[in-house]
This record gives structure tokens, C-alpha cells and sequence, in this order.
């Protein structure tokens, strides 16, 4: 049987679990196969949502009874910066906005998962696209783009904090201090370490949210293989704990990536 036709069969029947999780697991590439469109129209989609509605809050914005909408902006405005003047205590005119569209951004890529899983497959099979991946950060090329932009900003922050001369000197001379003959040779023990700590920081952010993400995604998927009863016994209550796990994982990309920032600019 096809991958298609095994879309369209009954999740419950067994012979065609296998095919009905490969389908859900494989992504729209391109001609080339080397790009998952899915992955890229979907977060730009979502991204394109954060900034209408954050531009329809600040345009509707008032100082009198704020509006429900103006309260949940404000809502996630405050969250965030009470992580980011806890955690950041230099002065700078990006972090807060960065730390917002992270949150924001990433929240709104995990929460995805929420929408039934064959949903926007099915709707999109009608256009001709047979394979169709929902959850950006659910595919680890997401998540270590994201991970690649913050180490980016970290070297940015440093170098900014630092000046060039002073991000290279500390790769060389941090953790290990010493002076004299020792310096130079404790040199290049303290680079690679200084490379570790730096390859490490986006490897875990990004590590981190995909195994979350795809482990929720593998288990909305399995569920939808069950009868429709079971389902909804199993579905509802994942989907409930869920909620935490999309939320904690867009908040902890973003309280780590703060975290990362400030440590970028302590000169000490």
C-alpha cells in the first residue's frame, strides 16, 4: 500500500502503522531534496503571526481599560522581562525585544502540535502535497538554525562587551590564568576549552528542544493510530501536559539564551 492511500486509511488498522508513522515523520522537500519547505513556510507563516499581532496590540494600545489583547501582551512583556532584568544586568537596547521573539516565536512553533495530526496533512493532500511535517521544531535543522543564531549573538555580545582584542585574548587565557612561559602554554588548552564551552551552548538549546518536541509530536502521532474512544481517553490528557511542555520549552530556549548573553558580556 502507498504512503497515501495509507493516510487515508483507518488509524486503527495495524498494517498500516508503519507507513501511517513514516508519513508523519517525513517532510516536503524540494526538487533537490535538500530543503524541508514545510519546515521553512511554516515558521515564516508564524512568524509573520507574532509580528501582526504584536503590532495590533501596540497600534490598539491604550493607557486607559486595556483591551484582552493589549493584557496578554503585556502579560508575556512582563514575563519576559522579569527573566531578562534578573538574569542580564548590562545595558542593552536588544535583549529584551530578542528575548521576546523567542519566546513568542518558539511558542507559537511548539504549540503546532496541538492541532490534530492529520488536519493540515489532509487539507494540503488536496492541493497535491502529500507530506507535510506541522511542528518546525520538531525537525533538529530548526532547531540548531535557531542555536546557530544565538551562538552568533554571543560572539557579538563578547565582542562588543570586549572589543575584539579582548573576546580573543580571553579565548586564550581563560579558565586557566597564568603568566609568564606557563601563559603560552596554557594557551591552547584554554582555547579548546573555550571552543567546547562555545560549541556546547547551542548544542544543548538545540538538542534540548527538538528531542522534547519530536518525543510529543511521536506520541500525538501514535495516539491518532488508536480507536477514536481511545484517543480521546489518551489524547486529552497529553494534550493538557502538553501545554507545559510547549511553554516550559519556549521559556527555557529563552531564560538559557539570556543566561548565555549575560555570561557573553561579564568581563571578569
Amino acid at each position: 500500500m502507498t504512503t497515501e492511500h495509507a493516510v487515508e486509511a483507518a488509524h486503527g488498522a495495524p498494517a498500516n502503522a508503519t507507513e501511517y508513522i513514516q508519513h508523519h515523520l517525513s517532510h516536503l522537500h524540494d526538487a533537490n531534496g535538500m530543503w524541508n519547505l514545510d519546515t521553512f513556510w511554516i515558521s515564516a507563516f508564524l512568524g509573520l503571526v507574532f509580528l501582526g499581532v504584536f503590532w495590533l496590540a501596540s497600534r490598539r494600545a491604550t493607557a486607559g481599560v486595556p483591551g484582552k489583547l493589549q493584557n496578554f501582551v503585556e502579560a508575556v512583556m512582563e514575563l519576559v522581562n522579569e527573566v531578562v532584568n534578573s538574569a542580564f544586568h548590562a545595558k542593552s537596547k536588544v535583549i529584551a525585544p530578542l528575548a521576546i521573539t523567542i519566546f513568542v516565536w518558539v511558542w507559537l512553533l511548539n504549540a503546532m502540535d496541538f492541532l490534530p495530526v492529520d488536519l493540515l496533512p489532509k487539507m494540503f493532500s488536496y492541493l497535491g502535497v502529500h507530506k507535510l511535517r506541522v511542528v518546525p521544531t520538531a525537525d533538529v535543522n530548526h532547531t540548531f538554525g535557531m542555536s546557530f543564531g544565538v551562538m552568533l549573538c554571543i560572539i557579538g555580545f563578547s565582542i562588543k562587551a570586549k572589543s575584539l582584542g579582548g573576546w580573543f585574548k580571553e579565548l586564550l587565557t581563560a579558565p586557566f590564568h597564568a603568566h609568564g612561559f606557563m601563559a603560552i602554554v596554557l594557551a591552547p588548552v584554554n582555547f579548546i576549552f573555550q571552543m567546547i564551552e562555545l560549541l556546547a551552548k547551542p548544542l544543548s538549546l538545540s538538542l534540548r528542544l527538538f528531542g522534547n518536541m519530536y518525543a510529543g509530536e511521536l506520541i500525538f502521532i501514535l495516539i491518532a493510530l488508536l480507536p477514536w474512544w481511545a484517543q480521546w481517553l489518551l489524547g486529552g490528557p497529553w494534550v493538557i501536559f502538553h501545554i507545559l511542555v510547549v511553554t516550559l520549552q519556549a521559556f527555557v530556549f529563552m531564560a538559557l539564551t539570556v543566561v548565555y548573553l549575560s555570561l557573553a558580556v561579564e568581563k571578569h
